[in-house]
């Protein structure tokens, strides 16, 4: 098994299926154990922000804002530089334990031995 778990959701409203599975694996990662980052790009940029996530509805599927808040607690946030450029989302506008990063720190993330890396 990885020793680390790196998830990149691109997708938000725009796929929720898609979108809630890259949470969802986040978060029973996160429950398990794993040591896990999630990046959210893309559409998913907008779940950064404080009340994006309760917005998100999808049937039969564990609330969204529980969990960003599980990986939040237990694992690692990055909001994506450009994404949240494209936005005019800022350091000030994110959720607490939210950071935001760029291609270099994705990369320098997913490079060593014993990690996973998965994109949504």
């Amino acid at each position: 098994m990885a020793k680390k778990l790196v998830i990149k959701v691109t997708a938000g409203a725009d796929a929720p299926e898609r979108c809630s599975q890259a949470f969802t694996v986040a978060a029973v990662a996160v429950a398990s154990g794993v040591d896990v980052s999630l990046w959210l790009t893309g559409e998913s940029a907008w779940f950064a922000l404080p009340g994006r996530a309760a917005e998100f509805d999808l049937p039969h599927s564990a609330p969204l804002s529980d969990l960003l808040d599980a990986v939040v607690a237990g694992g690692q946030v990055t909001l994506c530089t450009q994404c949240a450029a494209r936005r005019d989302i800022t350091e000030k506008d994110v959720l607490d334990g939210v950071r935001i990063a760029g291609a270099q720190v994705f990369v320098s993330e997913i490079m060593p031995d014993g990690v996973q890396a998965l994109v949504y």
